[in-house]
């Protein structure tokens, strides 16, 4: 027999003898699933939040026992108004358990990393819990949310939990040390030094808001159901509003109303920091809100029109989100996952009523209103490429595959547009039940019978599609269900026909229009968007994003290159602009010296359209819908 028979037939032998291969390791065993029963006792939670320049939160808590034997407890992981895994795990730090004198020994979950098994022994009532929250100090490390000024305490990142519980059934004692004369603002109700014991789900759906310079103001003068708003600054004189700004926010409260017809809080709180130190938030709650935006809102109110939309649209969540919730971003607790399929309702029909609230209210200018329309309208149609490949519905998905991390070809790859392209299907549905019932019925009935049920209550319930489908028809009767799919599911619906349909066209100029201005201020960049394909950063001049397929894309410029020099002089916005306007007439192509780390190379952008800026034009002859939805109701 030659070699290779031999070898061969030694081949075979070995394997037909051979051990099997790799198989999986056994899972540890599943975390007890949460199960609607009352939890025992009452869990006291004490947060020392006095260390404003380390940006400590010193956390005890004492957990009565619900059994003997091993407790399992969570770190919230499935934060609502997140959509997806945000929990701060990453910031949990010196976690020690103590039954009496005794210290006990817990092990994370190998695969829930958000679960801790915590030895107990017999006999045991109770344990208590020590860590520190380990609040970013630099933006690169997260969100700042404790500065010398102002701090904001989210509970859900100073609080572990039972397993096996619905939230709701575990009821949470909370206080709080502030640093000595600082004021708070929250939607809890006081009790002695704390607040009165809540449900853990009530907890983390009412943060609080702290710091030295603090102001409120009443929105709704004499209401048996209160409303303010919790003003916090860096400054005092950021604080100061005149009666105009006073009066529009007060219109905001009772636009609100007649659009839903109801409340579903017992009082609510605007928390609102106006500040350039601590990280800006818009984060809804049912009673309350989170707001975060510039220190100068008040001061600079006619160069800041983008950022004022932003309580009219976390106000909107009280009823849509927080009282009414897609029954898929419903969960027992907070470490069970949620699903988001219908957040083009959940955040895109709140962009909508939060802008069209910040027009009826005065926050905003119809021609604002019209402005930012036309923004969202030149995203979709001209913006997105990436719609031919892939639907709103699939964007849903965005919170939890991407974690709101940065994406490079955002305009291909899509980016959470449920919201923006959400608005305007809502604003297609608007204007064709305006149409086709000669103006009788328009969204806001719908609004009024889907969140104005249960006055007065702010126990969630929970919707599905079919829902959305029946309160729709019974507005007007149509084919809602192909309508919504058409333009949720489908790749083919156009996104302007809410535009055209309340008699407007989406057209571009040189000229930028004021909320234009205010979006780049609020940004910080130049906007070459719908020229060359391009925003570019104001400080250092980064390109911050690249519109695909547009002239900038084919030339090779992508996100992150630096402009140093434009034609040949060093960059500066204005010279960039200046050379857009006069490519119109010279046919040569916009030279841009770029480096990207320490390699530099010059781009030919051969693009001579101008300057392109979005904007709304009316067509005579039509019905001004659009004026009609902005105007506020009397």
């Amino acid at each position: 027999m030659n070699r290779s028979l031999i070898a061969c037939s030694l081949l075979l032998a070995s394997a037909a003898g051979a051990a099997p291969g790799p198989q999986p390791f056994a899972m540890p065993a599943a975390i007890p699933a949460p199960q609607d029963v009352p939890y025992p006792g009452t869990i006291k939670l004490a947060v020392d939040a006095t260390d404003i320049v380390r940006g400590i939160f010193r956390v005890h808590e004492t957990i009565p026992l619900a059994h003997a034997g091993d407790v399992v407890l969570l770190f919230p992981k499935w934060l609502p108004g997140n959509h997806g895994p945000s929990g701060q795990i990453d910031k949990i730090a010196g976690l020690t358990v103590h039954t009496g004198a005794a210290k006990l020994a817990w092990t994370r979950d190998a695969v829930d990393v958000y679960a801790f098994h915590v030895a107990v022994p017999n006999g045991a009532k109770s344990i208590d819990v020590d860590f520190q929250y380990l609040s970013p100090v630099d933006k690169s490390e997260g969100r700042i949310v404790m500065t010398g000024e102002m701090l904001n305490l989210q509970w859900d990142s100073t609080a572990l939990y039972p397993a096996g519980y619905f939230s709701r059934d575990i009821v949470f004692a909370p206080s709080v040390k502030l640093p000595p004369g600082w004021k708070f603002a929250t939607a809890l109700d006081r009790q002695g030094v704390g607040f009165k014991p809540v449900p853990f789900n009530t907890l983390v759906d009412s943060p609080l808001f702290a710091g030295k310079c603090y102001a409120q103001v009443d929105l709704d003068p004499g209401a048996k159901t209160p409303v303010h708003m919790d003003m916090f600054a860096d400054q005092p004189d950021e604080l100061v509003l005149n009666a105009a700004q006073l009066q529009a926010h007060r219109n905001l409260v009772q636009q609100a109303y007649k659009v839903f017809g109801s409340h579903h809080y017992d009082h609510y709180d605007f928390l609102f920091a106006l500040t350039d130190r601590m990280g800006g938030i818009g984060l809804e709650h049912h009673r309350s809100s989170e707001d975060g935006t510039g220190a100068n809102y008040f001061k600079e109110w006619d160069k800041r029109a983008t950022a004022r939309s932003l309580l009219s649209h976390e106000f909107t969540h009280s009823w849509n989100g927080k009282f009414r919730r897609p029954a898929d971003l419903w969960t027992a607790n907070f470490n069970v996952p949620m699903r988001g399929s219908m957040l083009w309702v959940y955040e895109g029909q709140t962009q909508f009523w939060g802008e069209v609230l910040a027009a009826r209210s005065g926050l905003w200018s119809k021609q604002q209103g019209l402005d930012a329309l036309a923004f969202a309208a030149a995203t979709f149609a001209d913006g997105r490429p990436g719609r031919i490949w892939r639907s709103v519905e699939d964007t849903t998905t965005d919170p939890i595959s991407t974690m709101r991390r940065p994406i490079p070809w955002r305009s291909w790859q899509r980016s959470e547009d449920y919201y923006g392209e959400g608005e305007l299907i809502w604003l297609d549905a608007d204007t064709l039940i305006r149409e086709k019932t000669g103006g009788k019925k328009s969204l806001d009935d719908f609004a009024h019978l889907f969140f104005g049920v249960n006055d007065g209550s702010y126990v969630t319930v929970t919707y599905t599609f079919d829902d959305i489908v029946r309160a729709l028809n019974a507005v007007m009767p149509y084919d809602w269900a192909g309508f919504l799919h058409a333009r949720v599911d489908g790749l083919v619906a156009s996104p302007l026909d809410g535009i055209k349909r309340g008699g407007y066209r989406l057209a571009y100029t040189d000229v930028e229009s004021d909320f234009v201005k205010a979006n780049e201020k609020n940004r910080k960049i130049t906007d070459f968007f719908y020229s060359l394909g391009i925003s570019v950063d104001n400080d250092g001049g980064s390109v911050g994003e690249v519109l695909w397929d547009s002239p900038a894309f084919k030339s090779g410029v992508t996100v992150g290159a630096k402009v140093v020099a434009v034609n040949g002089v060093a960059y500066e916005p204005e010279r960039l602009k200046d050379a857009v306007k006069a490519a119109k007439t010279d046919r040569a192509p916009i030279q841009l010296l770029l480096k990207r780390g320490d390699i530099y190379r010059t781009v030919a952008v051969d693009y001579h359209g101008g300057l392109r800026y979005p904007h709304l034009e009316r067509v005579p002859g039509t019905p001004a819908l659009l004026d009609a939805i902005l105007s506020p109701r009397n």
